[in-house]
């Protein structure tokens, strides 16, 4: 019998943009402690789960989201390719799973895909799904129907990045409306569908735009199970190809906030590990992010190589989840009354 899940009282759906910018402007030392505290009572902290993404099909994208290369509107976007063959993408996914990764994600740059084009993407997740990787898949906005032949294919987890607050999103992407990315979220939750959802560091964005990004992850109905944290990769030929760098101590502080107000779900490191310092991933990995892309490139930009990844891991003591650990919920210990309530009036 499956046991029944209950949130904690430390689960929270009703953050304020204050509360979080508090929570952001923690001194360092004590942010990092409150995140340590939580990360350790509903994961084991020396894990780390393991995904690989692979672009499926890349580039000419109508959309005109101002960080991303596949756009066909910026002036040096990459070239447009076809939907990848099934079988390209199983080689792919069985080199993946040799290298330890546990969750195979698929991007396709477009705006909402075409009946045909899912349902090859439907097959590719069924072959995916039978090499006992999850799977885990990008493809734009979805409408109810899309969703549920995703779920009957076996789809484990969708992503649809709300990438920053919504005060701030248009000045980022003008093809999409957030309400867009807000219904898409909403279909893939009604289909039975997890959620993978974050946002991007380093897009010009204030504080007040950070905080809104995660105030509105962690008060959807039910927190993303996944929750991606990209520092931008600054790409040449986009219209923030010439954003100012973030530094490491504020990028920590999003994840280490983002563990305390999402204490159940993955914090991803995801792109923009290219630049990052082994110190500033140890930084990470202390303030709850327990999640990484393995593998050369991310969509089109670039990811530490597998041994990089391998070797920092092995100086930390840590190691890949496994699938059973890799579940939600499944390391937390007992937590006493007063530990909560120390929690809850911090």
């Amino acid at each position: 019998m499956t046991a029944t899940h209950t949130p904690h009282p430390d689960v929270r759906h009703d953050w304020t943009r204050d509360e979080v910018e508090a929570l952001i402007n923690l001194p360092f030392p004590e942010l990092m402690y409150r995140a340590q505290t939580l990360h350790r009572r509903y994961f084991d902290p020396t894990k780390v789960q393991i995904s690989t993404l692979l672009s499926i099909k890349t580039g000419g994208c109508p959309e005109d989201c101002a960080y991303c290369p596949q756009s066909a509107l910026h002036e040096k976007s990459v070239k447009a390719e076809r939907l990848m063959a099934v079988e390209s993408v199983m080689k792919e996914a069985r080199a993946a799973k040799k290298a330890g990764a546990g969750r195979f994600c698929m991007g396709a740059a477009w705006r909402t895909p075409k009946d045909h084009d899912l349902d090859t993407v439907c097959e590719m997740i069924e072959g995916v799904k039978s090499l006992g990787l999850e799977t885990c898949v990008t493809l734009g906005m979805l409408d109810a129907q899309q969703t549920e032949r995703l779920k009957t294919a076996g789809l484990d987890y969708y992503n649809h990045n709300l990438d920053t607050s919504e005060e701030f999103y248009g000045s980022i992407i003008s093809t999409r409306t957030y309400q867009q990315r807000l219904d898409t979220l909403s279909n893939v939750r009604d289909a039975g569908i997890n959620v993978c959802c974050g946002g991007i560091v380093g897009m010009g964005e204030d504080l007040s735009d950070r905080a809104g990004l995660l105030m509105t992850l962690a008060n959807l109905p039910k927190h993303p199970e996944s929750v991606p944290i990209n520092l931008l990769v600054r790409v040449e030929g986009t219209p923030l190809g010439e954003a100012e760098a973030v530094d490491p101590i504020t990028f920590v502080r999003i994840i280490a906030t983002a563990r305390i107000m999402m204490p159940e779900s993955h914090v991803r490191l995801a792109a923009g590990r290219e630049n990052m310092t082994d110190e500033a991933h140890a930084l990470c990995f202390l303030a709850g992010a327990n999640s990484i892309f393995c593998g050369e490139k991310l969509l089109t930009t670039p990811n530490p190589a597998e041994h990089r990844d391998r070797q920092l891991l092995s100086a930390l003591g840590m190691s890949p989840m496994v699938q059973s650990e890799a579940e939600m919920g499944t390391m937390r210990p007992a937590v006493t009354e007063e530990a909560v309530c120390e929690m809850a009036a911090s």
